[in-house]
């Protein structure tokens, strides 16, 4: 896989854009321009990026490290065709949640392992065309696998909330004002600014930790990230492999979307973002970040905009990169309290879980059909009652079975329903007088 320097040629006087026009990825305006786009871009991803540490108790400076790296090799890898910032995957909080016992060490481990996952499905794509997703992750798939990871979660979003129910009200409230109210990057920058509104109201109140507010006090202004050690641990990786399909849908979803907005085919870079995104992940696995994944935050930057520019991701994942050796910064970060947490959470677990709806939505998936209903009803139902069962020594939890039930699941049942419905067509109506394809008389 070859490796390009970036150039970019300036976009007409590289102080404005005319009109009904925008500026390309390999195109860029003046440097300073440029700079400030780039700072947007920080800023939508911060939110998000910073809250997945924060909730899966990583640290935050080598969580930001790896995403400005990851940023970078991204960009370098896609050949500065895709303008994308890598930021932490929501996706990766259920697992990492329900394996804290474990550690962080065979958590990083899982970590990694989705990441080495997501590079051999970003080559397989490679080598057979986009296509292949299809066939094997069809719709019905993917946003029941979304839905479930989502859904799974709600306990610990009510919990946290829970701790601190007014601070938590506050925070929820503030998010979906600026949500409702708000238009173009305010509107992106939901939870951001409700987080800020929530501590704010805590400082006032009373509810952040003197412990935490001392560690930050203490902290060193410029320092090293935190970087840890990997293991590897067969039922934490298990618990995390789901994830991939998740990143998956979001990587594809993010290319296609790109591809839209600037008007040029960029299905043959399918595959190689999933590998791109694959390497980011492994390395923060291996480092001690969290997974990434690329960001619809920036995707409403560029469109509100019209800077496609990868230059200004270049300044956005540089800036990453600088904030991640501020230890300060860090321990400011780790004040957020639990009422902030719960707000913020009970909202966007919530979105994750309906985005698998969205997925079924957009793709027209027949939930009429008993196939897709069934077996999605059950994977789902599973995620969210977190199902656990132990096989041997190994623990297995609710994401794992429903991922599994379905992935399984789904073609032995599509091919049974073939084979079911070609000997109806041949043998006319079933004994009671019916065809076969409701679930429910």
């Amino acid at each position: 896989m070859i490796v390009r320097i970036p150039r970019w040629s300036i976009a007409g006087d590289g102080k404005s854009i005319p009109t009904g026009s925008f500026v390309a990825p390999d195109q860029r305006l003046s440097w300073p321009r440029t700079v400030g786009i780039g700072m947007q871009h920080v800023i939508a991803m911060f939110g998000a990026t910073l809250l997945v540490p924060t909730i899966t108790h990583f640290p935050v400076t080598t969580t930001l490290f790896f995403s400005g790296i990851g940023t970078a090799l991204f960009l370098l890898i896609t050949h500065g065709r895709v303008p994308s910032y890598l930021g932490s995957s929501f996706a990766f909080i259920a697992p990492l949640t329900a394996s804290s016992a474990a550690g962080p060490a065979a958590q990083l481990g899982a970590v990694a392992a989705v990441g080495i996952v997501l590079v051999a499905i970003g080559f397989a794509v490679r080598a057979a065309g986009p296509r292949v997703l299809d066939a094997t992750m069809p719709p019905i798939v993917t946003g029941a696998i979304v839905a479930l990871i989502g859904l799974n979660l709600a306990p610990a979003a009510t919990g946290s909330f829970e701790k601190q129910p007014l601070i938590a009200a506050i925070t929820l409230g503030a998010i979906l004002l600026v949500t409702v109210l708000s238009r173009g990057l305010l509107g992106r920058l939901s939870i951001l600014v409700g987080s800020v509104v929530g501590w704010v109201f805590a400082a006032v109140t009373g509810g952040l930790s003197h412990e935490r507010l001392a560690a930050m006090h203490s902290a060193d202004w410029i320092g090293l990230p935190e970087f840890r050690a990997p293991a590897f641990h067969l039922p934490t990786i298990l618990l995390a492999l789901p994830v991939v399909v998740v990143l998956v849908a979001e990587n594809v979803g993010h290319v296609k979307a790109v591809a839209t907005i600037t008007g040029k085919s960029l299905d043959s870079l399918a595959g190689t973002a999933l590998v791109a995104d694959g390497i980011a992940t492994t390395l923060a696995g291996f480092g001690g970040g969290s997974g990434t994944t690329t960001y619809a935050e920036n995707i409403g930057v560029m469109a509100a905009t019209k800077v496609y520019s990868t230059a200004a991701y270049w300044v956005a994942a540089a800036t990453a990169i600088a904030l991640s050796f501020s230890p300060k910064f860090g321990a400011l970060v780790f004040t957020i309290p639990d009422g902030v947490i719960g707000g913020a959470t009970l909202l966007l677990y919530g979105l994750i879980g309906l985005l698998g709806v969205r997925i079924w939505m957009d793709a027209r998936v027949d939930l009429g059909d008993p196939v897709n209903l069934t077996v999605a009803a059950a994977a789902v139902v599973a995620g969210i009652g977190n199902l656990t069962l132990t096989v041997g020594n190994v623990e297995l939890g609710g994401i794992v079975w429903g991922s599994v039930g379905i992935l399984i699941g789904y073609p032995i049942a599509r091919l049974a329903r073939r084979e079911h419905s070609s000997e109806v067509g041949a043998n006319g109506p079933d004994r009671r007088g019916h065809q076969t394809n409701d679930l429910v008389e």
